[in-house]
């Protein structure tokens, strides 16, 4: 029932549900995306939606109405078409992490295009070589948006 709540409160929006979860102490927290952002106010809309939907009387519960922070790992397909371009970095069940620009993606799961430095035969110096590696989304234990790539490449400011 919440879940139907939460999505066809969303189907008129450009938000589309990321998660949601009822824990045993019932504490529910919907958490919602949006290609452009999430706005506040959104997502204070949707829990006046839910709160006026649910009956305290039937039982006592805590809600939580969020949207997916930036260092969050992805949880649906969706969000991963929202980064592609951007740097992410996906850790492999195998334990195996990798950053790169994330192409595309599709129902299966993705193309990362990762920056390695190889040295060819004969030459002095490496040089830096773009690789395309395809993931399965079973294969992948997370992928997150690469925040701290983008940090790290801004200037610092000058000190007179």
């Amino acid at each position: 029932m919440l879940f139907s709540l939460v999505e066809e409160y969303l189907k008129e929006s450009a938000n589309y549900l990321v998660d949601l979860t009822v824990g045993a102490d019932n504490c529910i927290i919907v958490e919602i995306d949006n290609d452009a952002g999430v706005d506040i106010d959104e997502c204070a809309s949707l829990s006046r939606h839910i709160e006026a939907h649910l009956d305290r009387e039937n039982g006592d519960f805590e809600l939580t109405v969020t949207s997916a922070g930036l260092t969050s790992p992805f949880k649906t397909r969706r969000q991963y078409r929202k980064y592609e371009g951007k740097e992410v970095e996906v850790l492999t069940r195998a334990g195996i992490k990798h950053s790169g620009i994330l192409r595309s993606s599709d129902e299966e799961g993705f193309i990362l295009t990762v920056t390695r430095k190889v040295k060819p035969e004969g030459a002095k110096r490496k040089q830096e070589v773009e690789q395309d590696l395809r993931f399965s989304y079973d294969d992948v234990k997370h992928t997150l948006y690469d925040s701290n790539n983008i940090w790290a490449r801004r200037k610092k400011p000058s000190v007179s």
